[in-house]
């Protein structure tokens, strides 16, 4: 076995190769529709769970609580979110998806899809569809309590 051969039987290996191809792809592709991957997991996040704190938000999309602030910064200068005070805490904002954020998520959602059928052009609909439970089932085991 030649070491190219090794390095292609590397799960770790592979899954670190694609990621770093996805991440150009689709940093490129959202920077041409003029936003971030950020944008768009807050968003979603907003869309698919409703409103939340900045923390909450955080923990859901997995970005870091002190880049969370300019992120929303970002969001709320295009009027995407909208901040209230907590009723229930003052000292906190609830953040909500506006009409516009909502309509930015659809347009992302298409700029997105056309990425992942470029990303994932040699897999069929099944391949596709089985790639995602799989990798989700690694995430979900290596995400719960005890991993």
């Amino acid at each position: 076995m030649n070491s190219d051969d090794r390095l292609r039987q590397r799960a770790s290996r592979l899954l670190s190769q694609v990621t770093t191809r996805s991440d150009r792809l689709i940093n490129e592709g959202l920077a041409e529709a003029d936003a971030r991957k950020w944008h768009y997991a807050v968003l979603a996040s907003l869309q698919d769970f409703g409103p939340a704190s900045q923390a909450a938000l955080s923990k859901r999309t997995g970005i870091y609580r002190s880049d969370m602030v300019g992120v929303l910064n970002e969001l709320a200068e295009r009027q995407l979110v909208e901040r209230a005070p907590d009723p229930d805490d003052q000292r906190r904002n609830v953040i909500t998806i506006s009409t516009a954020g909502r309509r930015q998520l659809r347009r992302l959602d298409k700029v997105l899809d056309a990425l992942h059928d470029d990303l994932l052009a040699p897999l069929d609909a099944a391949e596709r569809d089985q790639l995602v439970r799989l990798l989700t089932r690694l995430l979900d085991h290596h995400d719960s309590p005890g991993s």
